[in-house]
């Protein structure tokens, strides 16, 4: 069975948005610009969705509970649009991320998940940072969603989560052969965390990892004020892949899609007769 699969991850200009409508309006040109590209699957950055934060009066926009109180009427709008365009542009979404509040009463930072056939599926963030926790409040979430898209087994390790080899190790153990990166982050250390972090999931678990950034400065909201980031694919640095792993990288900083065309048999075979075999010897 021959599975490729091609893929469109985004560097997420930030910005101001004055109505929800407006939001769309960003969006649908964006997912019209990845589907343009031949995307399969597009992948948007964690916390892009903060921008929503940026609708309500100043004393909301500068206050970080505020801003979660304020965009949880707004969460089902949000989860139906993932879904109509993903049936609309034929083309699987993973939609960044968004805080939600479960019946809990804490805050969870959830990935939403379309496919074109209807289905619809949610990742939770389990590994807090610290200004998660100490400062806005959100809490670690559990479980691990896979989904299909084109004969690929898909899962979603958001942000931090991807700093910690056994998270992803739990998702390939479950069957993933691609890791989802949506990301979000204010310093270039924080980016190259990332990216040392998808880089060394990608090696050891040999399969493609994935990163989306949110990039630029959103002075408005304390929650994204300032971000940095490169997306890019990872592989194994084996048999079939580039010597150092990239498959695809977007230019730092800069708002755009960065596509590549992911065969799955490449990771069949190194994971069958690589150089080396971190999967089989984990």
């Amino acid at each position: 069975m021959n599975r490729t699969l091609r893929i469109a991850t985004c560097q997420f200009q930030v910005g101001m948005i004055a109505s929800w409508d407006a939001f769309e309006k960003k969006l649908d040109l964006m997912l019209g610009e990845a589907k343009r590209g031949g995307a399969d699957l597009a992948l948007l950055p964690e916390y892009f969705s903060m921008e929503l934060a940026t609708m309500f009066g100043t004393a909301v926009r500068e206050s970080l509970p505020k801003q979660l109180e304020a965009l949880q009427p707004w969460i089902r709008k949000f989860r139906l649009y993932v879904t109509d365009r993903a049936r609309r542009f034929r083309m699987a979404i993973v939609a960044g991320s968004i805080p939600v509040r479960d019946d809990d009463g804490r805050y969870r930072n959830r990935c939403f998940i379309a496919t074109p056939d209807g289905r619809e599926f949610v990742q939770d963030k389990h590994r807090m940072t610290r200004f998660e926790r100490e400062q806005w409040g959100i809490s670690g979430g559990e479980g691990h969603a896979l989904f299909e898209v084109k004969g690929v087994q898909c899962a979603v390790a958001i942000c931090y989560d991807c700093e910690f080899p056994n998270v992803v190790r739990e998702k390939v153990d479950l069957g993933a052969e691609l890791i989802l990166v949506p990301s979000c982050t204010d310093s270039f250390a924080g980016y190259h965390r990332v990216r040392v972090g998808a880089q060394a999931r990608a090696l050891e678990n040999q399969c493609y990892v994935a990163v989306a950034h949110t990039v630029g400065a959103l002075a408005q909201s304390p929650a994204i004020d300032e971000n940095h980031g490169v997306a890019a694919i990872y592989g194994p640095p084996d048999r079939g892949f580039p010597d150092d792993g990239i498959v695809a990288q977007g230019t730092l900083d800069a708002a755009q899609w960065v596509f590549a065309d992911l065969d799955f048999a490449l990771i069949e075979h190194v994971r069958r007769d690589g150089q080396v075999l971190n999967h089989r010897d984990w």
